[in-house]
């Protein structure tokens, strides 16, 4: 039985998020995801919108999702996580910004050189990432001036 490790924000959850976990679970039998650490989101990218908590039970109950924890936060060993999921094959998602060559590198170093990587393609859809849909709600909210689609 092929274990695939997926790695994500998974704020807001979307279309872009399904297809990247869809794609991740057809690679092996089980797909586990690890979703990441509040204050690795708030040093890496944003404040998340929502907790990792939620974001990880929001995970877990995706269809092709069999299991979903929390990653490290910052300042643990990132291959400390490879020790709980023992992946065989890890799905990086299309818009992710590891280079294959590093994390191939630092999987061979750390022991993990048998573990598979692959990148997994995008959705073809403009409203396939979190900035994507805040954006768009901005653009159709107006100067946050009452409710678009309120009725008059």
């Amino acid at each position: 039985m092929a274990r695939v490790m997926a790695v994500g924000v998974f704020d807001l959850l979307h279309a872009g998020h399904l297809h990247y976990l869809e794609q991740a679970k057809s690679l092996g039998d089980e797909l586990v995801v690890v979703v990441a650490h509040d204050d690795t989101v708030r040093t890496q990218k944003h404040e998340p919108v929502t907790n990792q908590e939620l974001r990880c039970r929001m995970v877990r109950g995706l269809k092709p999702v069999d299991d979903a924890i929390v990653g490290n936060p910052p300042g643990t060993p990132i291959f400390d996580i490879l020790e709980i999921v023992n992946p065989d094959v890890i799905a990086l998602g299309y818009d992710q910004k590891h280079s294959m060559d590093s994390v191939r590198k630092g999987l061979d170093s750390h022991g993990y050189s048998d573990v598979i990587l692959k990148r997994v393609e995008g959705l073809s859809d403009d409203l396939d990432g979190t900035r994507k849909i805040i954006a768009r709600i901005l653009d159709l909210w107006p100067n946050n001036e009452g409710d678009p689609y309120e009725e008059d």
